[in-house]
């Protein structure tokens, strides 16, 4: 390969003439998932950068991290006007997100309101379908059933 052309140089050459930060598909998901204070202070540093150089995440991490706070404050009156306010940013995925909301809204508010969750039921299901499909056409009905109680 030639050194001036591969790929690996070509990349580094365009990290170096990178105007504007860039993070990880992963820390941007954990940036949305989590609080930035519960991540180390350089990753806090990068994550901050990223925020102040991107428009629409200047919007939608407050956004988000308000929903969140609606979700464990119980406070369901809060939610039409994160909603009415969330609708301004006209982001396409977070706007996709609001008319899901919108559709159920007592679900959402019923959510918000009490402290039952079926997310538990969810994963035992979701473990399961996964034991069966590692074990398709390879065993009977009965080994299949231990090997998921088992687990």
């Amino acid at each position: 390969m030639e050194s001036d052309g591969s790929i690996v140089n070509i990349n580094s050459k365009i990290r170096k003439t990178s105007p504007e930060p860039t993070l990880r598909r992963g820390m941007l998901i954990s940036l949305l998932n989590k609080d930035i204070s519960k991540f180390k202070e350089a990753d806090q540093k990068k994550m901050k950068e990223y925020i102040e150089a991107n428009g629409n995440l200047q919007n939608l991490y407050p956004a988000v991290n308000r929903f969140r706070e609606i979700l464990k404050g119980k406070d369901e009156s809060r939610l039409e006007d994160w909603l009415s306010e969330v609708k301004r940013y006209n982001i396409r995925e977070l706007n996709t997100f609001i008319m899901s909301v919108e559709r159920d809204i007592e679900a959402v508010k019923n959510a918000i309101r009490t402290g039952f969750s079926n997310g538990i039921i969810e994963g035992v299901i979701n473990k399961i379908k996964v034991i069966k499909r590692i074990m398709y056409g390879r065993c009977s009905f009965e080994l299949l059933r231990l090997k998921a109680i088992m687990s």
